[in-house]
């Protein structure tokens, strides 16, 4: 791995509406992986499993057949055009380590199109319409930080977003850029009145990561309405899906956000500065005043 020759990444954000035609999905995120490097993308990135509508919505076994072995299919083709670009590319895909155990896996591929390295979602959610428990077994390889040719990287995928610790062990590692892959919307009877505090709550969360640790944080969304291909199974007769809002948007040190999408679909490209993760810890040294001797009550779940 050559060490970064520059303090400079260009991040690519690919932010598309997803379908259940299979077919449709991992050419429009090809065109957009295109798009992000002709622009000067050097890291480019992809929403939580790019290559499917969000099957999650539904308890339905045969949705296992999406799932795919890593390295299998999905990591050939991130790993082709990666290699032809010359550009890392992060995306997130449904894995089959062996039969019954599956996991929702955010990849690494770098610019020779080698596998980097790969993160299983620890933090799986489970509420009505994301049965994320029903598919996917919490990852079991820890925080991982992958060296690339520009920069640090650190790939965690939506529901961990909102995990302090995560973030935390991700900078403890050494990642200057933290990256969420994530499907995250409103459903619709709850819009009018608690989206606006939803997506609030979801941009305050990942810039608070940004600051207290002085790094870097990326969340890459999709778009559009989708619907579990059987409602049958779940959902009330008059359910209308979930309207992922889109947003994608990064992060710098300091918590500002240095470039947002907007609700369809749209390739992003912002410029980070590196440096900025020293000048800004300088001026806001939290790693330096951590009480790393009194924090052992972070390993029980509950007060007792």
């Amino acid at each position: 791995m050559k060490p970064p020759t520059s303090s400079r990444t260009a991040l690519g954000l690919v932010q598309y509406a997803c379908s259940t035609d299979l077919d449709l999905n991992l050419p429009r995120a090809m065109e957009g992986i295109a798009e992000a490097a002709d622009r000067g993308a050097q890291v480019i990135c992809l929403p939580e499993l790019f290559q499917s509508h969000y099957f999650c919505q539904e308890a339905n076994a045969n949705l296992f057949d999406l799932a795919e072995p890593v390295p299998g299919p999905a990591t050939d083709g991130l790993g082709t055009i990666a290699r032809n670009l010359k550009v890392v590319i992060v995306g997130s895909v449904f894995e089959r380590q062996t039969a019954g155990v599956y996991y929702n896996t955010a990849v690494v591929l770098g610019t020779n199109g080698e596998l980097l390295g790969r993160y299983r979602k620890m933090h799986i959610p489970d509420e009505p319409l994301y049965y994320e428990k029903f598919y996917f077994t919490p990852g079991d390889l820890g925080v991982q930080v992958i060296q690339t040719e520009f920069g640090r990287i650190a790939p965690l995928v939506c529901w961990d977003q909102w995990f302090p610790e995560a973030a935390r062990l991700a900078t403890l590692g050494g990642a200057e850029i933290l990256i969420y892959p994530t499907a995250i919307g409103w459903h619709p009877g709850e819009k009018k009145r608690h989206g606006r505090r939803q997506e609030d709550a979801w941009q305050v969360t990942q810039r608070a990561h940004a600051i207290t640790n002085g790094v870097f944080v990326a969340a890459i969304n999709r778009t559009g309405l989708e619907r579990p291909l059987d409602a049958s199974r779940s959902c009330p007769a008059d359910y209308e899906g979930i309207e992922f809002w889109g947003g994608s948007f990064v992060a710098g040190p300091d918590g500002r956000v240095i470039g947002r999408a907007g609700r369809e679909t749209e390739v992003l490209v912002v410029h980070c500065n590196r440096n900025d993760i020293e000048y800004t810890r300088r001026e806001w040294p939290f790693l330096r005043d951590r009480r790393i001797d009194a924090y052992g009550g972070l390993s029980k779940r509950t007060a007792e």
